[in-house]
Formats: structure tokens, sequence, C-alpha cells
């Protein structure tokens, strides 16, 4: 991965902290200009857009913000050219940089393309690594386990293991990306990759081999790292993704997607336990109980009443998908009890693998893994009343699902643990994205993060979107939560749709609107005669969705949050984006009540500080898929009526691009009317 005909990383200083390379006092500006300015390397091919000030002046911010090793909160309109903006400066003068991305496919992207290009425009004789965690990488041990084993359940996971065993003797990666014949969900991955919990670590005999630590060795040494959000902050929570070792050299520090950090940091600090992990934990225990200590215990009696424990847990709620926070479970609830035992049991099991760890390595990794479990369930703490205790600091929930039954210990707050992240060494934090403020206010991400009085800026769209677009809330849609919204949302889209010639994302606020939307318009098309071929997520994977919809170039997409954000549809196979109500998130979920109690006991506004603010952000996502491209031109039609009826509505439209705005259908019939000729 690593070129090694490049410059090494930029070296510590005697010290031990980095170094970074002096920036030209100056000349970074200068150098920015030069870059993207009309003719230069890197200038955008279309003339109106050459040269785009919005990129050149984010560069030049974010070179200063690497000089003065401070931090800065960057939010870039869609078109900004924002990716390029921080490449430069990093790659220039970043000195050793870890770059964190939302997905692993914008990683790949990062990595594949944009950086290449951009290092080929400067020159710039800097080594590149890309470090996924350890899942996408195939392991040595397991993947000659699996054929050894033959644990195949279906005859599409012995082809794709064939695939696989071919993969390993050609890749010099083994990142799964690379194999394309083998889909990224398949069953079979989990078999040929390894955990925290199952790596066999130093004690491996592939270790000199394994792809985990070659990519790892890659990264130390090169001068930029492409991670994601994931793997950073699982590595600041678990310590074993390889950022840890990462850190200490690294001098610069840059977040792309930010405004996706809240949600990935809270689910990486919180802790959760599953009666799935302890049912997985009992069947590793029992195989290897079995192969190296066969003559000791009775293997068999010593997991079964850990799984009966773990499955009456399961069973005290009776729903199949439910969340509840701890001050909604009943107290006369079997749940406590049910609880205890597990305690109990675990703690038996755990004995039991205390006398037996010397006889196998691997029976002492299932005693880890059942400690930490247990570690896990105390965080379930009772007081002297038998009463769990809830803390200031973290929220307790539970939710259900159907064979399973997760245990939530959820952090109120992540500033304080993120503060501490970004507190020693002094290096630069870029956070950037297209949607990190409400109405150019950076207050809720800036609170969110822990990054309050660190500068921020806004850089707008170069597109024009009062000629580009049009903002559409129909007329006469009733409130969201009356029955038959969803219909009245289809009945009032169906003209637009025909009008559009498809071309139409249906983006959904929940999958069982998905599910609706998709059966109604599914009909309707039938019954009117419309040829628009329709795409619903959870039919086809997400990649394959979209290579679909653009190649049908008249389809129709409905989906949910997964198609909220990072999908980038350019010309004409979308020009209508449709979204059925504004994305508040679900008021039964125990993380948001919590955290907007302790607001209101603060004196805030838990609804005008909190839960407008996310969905402000997220519906900026959402809108943002339709113009992609100076040349785009499309409708976005929203249809809650609360955008127009609410006080808050106009604070919701105003942090919206400008596009046009109307509430007449026939506006939007006309936009996409062809423009007439008025040649003789």
């Amino acid at each position: 991965m690593t070129d090694p005909q490049l410059a090494p990383a930029v070296p510590p200083d005697a010290d031990g902290e980095p170094s970074v390379p002096a920036l030209p006092e100056g000349k970074h500006d200068a150098e920015v200009d030069r870059l993207f300015s009309a003719g230069g390397p890197l200038a955008p091919s279309v003339g109106s857009f050459s040269p785009r000030r919005s990129q050149t002046e984010m560069a030049k911010s974010i070179a200063q913000a690497i000089a003065d090793q401070s931090t800065l909160i960057a939010e870039a309109g869609t078109g900004t050219g924002k990716t390029f903006a921080y490449l430069v400066p990093a790659l220039l003068w970043g000195g050793k940089t870890i770059i964190s991305t939302g997905t692993k496919n914008l990683q790949d992207q990062l990595f594949l393309r944009d950086i290449p290009t951009v290092r080929a425009a400067l020159k710039a004789p800097v080594s590149v690594a890309l470090l996924k965690g350890r899942s996408n990488y195939v392991c040595h041990y397991h993947l000659e386990r699996t054929l050894q084993n033959g644990r195949m359940t279906s005859r599409d996971d012995v082809g794709n293991l064939r695939e696989i065993s071919r993969f390993i003797k050609m890749t010099s990666s083994g990142d799964k990306a690379e194999l394309a014949k083998v889909p990224e969900n398949a069953q079979i991955w989990n078999l040929v990759t390894s955990t925290r919990d199952t790596c066999m670590g130093a004690e491996c005999q592939y270790y000199q081999d394994c792809f985990v630590m070659k990519a790892r060795r890659e990264a130390q040494q090169a001068d930029v790292v492409v991670v994601n959000h994931h793997l950073f902050f699982a590595d600041v929570a678990l310590k074993d993704t390889g950022v840890a070792e990462l850190l200490p050299s690294a001098n610069t520090i840059i977040f792309d997607e930010a405004h996706q950090l809240p949600d990935t940091a809270t689910l990486f600090f919180g802790q959760t336990v599953s009666t799935s992990q302890i049912l997985e934990l009992c069947r590793d225990v029992l195989a290897e109980g079995l192969s190296h200590a066969r003559g000791g215990p009775d293997w068999a009696k010593v997991v079964m009443v850990v799984e009966k424990a773990a499955r009456d847990l399961r069973l005290t709620f009776p729903q199949d998908i439910m969340r509840l926070s701890l001050a909604q479970i009943m107290p006369s609830s079997e749940f406590f009890p049910a609880l205890n035992t597990l305690k109990e049991k675990l703690a038996e099991m755990i004995t039991v693998l205390e006398d037996q760890a010397a006889r196998a390595e691997t029976i002492e990794q299932v005693r880890v893994r059942a400690v930490e479990l247990a570690a896990s369930l105390d965080g379930w703490k009772q007081d002297g009343k038998g009463k769990l205790v809830e803390g200031d600091q973290a929220v307790l929930w539970v939710e259900a699902f159907s064979s399973s039954l997760q245990l939530h210990k959820t952090p109120l707050s992540i500033a304080p643990i993120f503060n501490n992240q970004r507190e020693g060494t002094p290096r630069s934090w870029i956070f950037t994205s297209a949607t990190l403020a409400v109405k150019n206010d950076f207050k809720h991400f800036s609170n969110q993060m822990g990054l309050t009085g660190e500068p921020s800026k806004t850089w707008p769209s170069p597109f024009n979107y009062e000629q580009q677009g049009l903002l559409y809330v129909p007329n006469g849609l009733p409130e969201p939560n009356s029955f038959g919204y969803t219909d009245a949302v289809i009945d009032s889209a169906l003209p637009v749709i025909e009008a559009a010639g498809g071309r139409t994302f249906f983006l959904c606020t929940t999958i069982r609107a998905v599910k609706q939307v998709s059966e109604r318009l599914r009909d309707e098309f039938a019954k009117r005669g419309l040829d628009f071929p329709l795409f619903v997520q959870g039919e086809r994977g997400r990649t394959e969705l979209l290579d679909s919809f653009r190649k049908a170039g008249n389809g129709v997409l409905v989906g949910s949050q997964s198609f909220w954000e990072g999908v980038d549809v350019r010309g004409d196979a979308l020009s209508l984006v449709i979204i059925d109500k504004l994305p508040f998130a679900p008021p039964d979920d125990p993380v948001l009540a919590a955290r907007i109690d302790v607001m209101e006991k603060q004196g805030l506004n838990g609804f005008m500080h909190h839960t407008l603010p996310e969905a402000i952000i997220n519906l900026k996502q959402g809108a943002g898929r339709l113009i992609r491209d100076e040349t785009d031109r499309g409708v976005l039609m929203i249809c809650d009526p609360r955008l127009i009826s609410k006080s808050y509505g106009k604070r919701v439209w105003q942090s919206l691009p400008s596009f046009k705005r109307t509430r007449l259908q026939e506006d939007v019939i006309a936009f996409f009317k062809p423009p007439q000729d008025t040649r003789d």
C-alpha cells in the first residue's frame, strides 16, 4: 500500500513530540492560489468555476490552522471542492496526517482517487496508507480453520470460500474490498476474518504474514493515513485498531463528514453487552473445553446454565423489537432478577475457566472475553435496596430484537471524553462537512464535541441554487402524525414524479414508510402505465441499487436513512428529491429523552437546543442529494406542513440552500417542462 520510493513520515522531535515541517512564512497563500487558479494543476475544468473562490479560501484557512497547530470547524457547501481544499495543505505542510472519513467507501475513494490526483499535481513526495478495522482483512488462521472444518451452510458459502482461497494467494493487502466477486455482507466473511476476541496475536503461526499487522506497519511509516470514524473511535475505546499507535506522532487530524462524529463517538464511548455475545462465548467455551480439556469439568453443563440464563433474560420482554430506558422498566419486572442470575452464572463459568486456562492459550482467550462481558454487565450496578443505579453521566437502556437483548450504557455527553483525547500534544484538528451549522450557527455541533470557543467558518457552495432548484412544500397535507399521512404524501407526489419523468429519490424517515411508499408506487405505476423502474432499499445492496438507478435514467428510488447522505448522483438521472417529513429523532429514543431531560434541568429548551438542530442538519444532508453539479437542475419536495405552520419552520428552510420556493403544484410541473423554442 505504501510507496517505498516516497519520503518517510516526518519523525518526532528528540523529545518525542511530532515535528511539523516549517510552513514557509507567508508563502502558503501564494502556493494555494497557484494550484487552484485558472490553468493551475488543480483548477476545476468548468470555466465558470475557475477559480473556485470558496475552495481557495478554505485551503488557506486550513493551511493556517496547520501552521498554528490549532482547531478549525469548516463547513463547505456542496460543490466547494472541500476534499482538495484540505488535501493540498495536508500533503504540503501537514506532517504526519490522519484523515478520518465517514465510511469505508469514502476511505477507498480518498486512497485510490483523490490523494493520488493531488499528490501527482503537487509532485509531493508523501507516502500514503489505508487502515481499516480488522474485520476487513482476510485472516490466514481463520481461513485455514474454515477450510478444514467445512462449516458451510449454503452453496453460496462454498463458492465464496473458493474465491477467498484464490484471493489470499494473489493479494498484497488482504482487504476484502478488493474481492468484488464476494459480496461485502456475505456470511462467509465472519468465518475468515478475526475479531479482537478471536485474534491469536503474536502466538499465531501466521503472525509475520498477517494482513492486519502489515496494514498497521505501513500506517506507522506513512505520512498520510486514511481511516474511518468507526475505526478512530473504536481505537479510543478499545485500543485495538492501530490508531492509538499513530496518534502520538500525528501533527494533523482531519475529520471529513464530521457531522457524523457525535453519533459515532457516542456509539463507541458507551458500553453494549448482548445475550448473543454471551451465547457465542458459550459456544466457544464448549468447543475449546472439549478440544483442550476434555478430562476436566463437564463442559456441556458449565455452558448450559449460562446459556439458559441469557435466554431467560431475553424472554423477560415479550415484544420482538422495542427500546426502553431503565426508568421505563417496571420495578416488578422479571428483568432484574434474571439479570442477577446471568451475572452469577457467568461468574461461575469464569471460575471454571480460571482453573483450566493454563491448559491452552485459546481457553485463556475465552476466559478474558468472559471477564470483559462480566465487566460490561457490572455497569448495570445495584444500590443497597436492589435498584439499578443510573449515574448523571450515562443513560442505561435495553433494546430487544427477535432473538437477542442488548444492554446499553450510553454517555449523555461525549464532550468531556473527546476533550481528553485532544489534550496533550499540540496538533491541528480540522472538522469539515457540508452540514455542521444551523443557519450559520455552529453551537450545536461545537457543544456536542466539546469544541466551544474554537474558530468556525462557512464557505458557500458555488452553485446557483436560485436558478438550478425549486423548494416545493405542497398545500393541503394533513399533520404528519395523522392517520393516512403517508398515502396523502404519495397522492401529492405522484403528479410531480410523472412530470419529472421518474428521476426521483423518495427519502423516508422510517423503514415502515419505505415499505408503504414502494408498495403503493408499484401499484400506481402499473395502473397509470408509467414505465419508471422502482428501486427499493433492502431489495438489493446499496451500491447495486445506486448503479442500477443511474443506468436506468428514469428510475424512482425509495430509501431511508442510508440514502440521505454519502450518495452522489449527478446529471439528469436525479431531478426530484421527495422527503416525506422532517427527520426528527423518534420520541421513544431513550438516549435522546435523557439528554433532553438534562438540558431542561439546566434551563434550556430541549427541542430548540437539541432536537431541532439535529433534524435540520439531517435534512440538509437529504436536501444535498439534489444538486451535485453546476449543470444539475431539480426540485426539492418537502411534504411536511410544519415547515410552514410551525414557528420554527422558518429556521428550517433558512438553513437549506437558497432555492426559489413555491407551494403550487403547477409551478413544479412548469419547472420540468422543456423550454419553449422561440425561433420562427
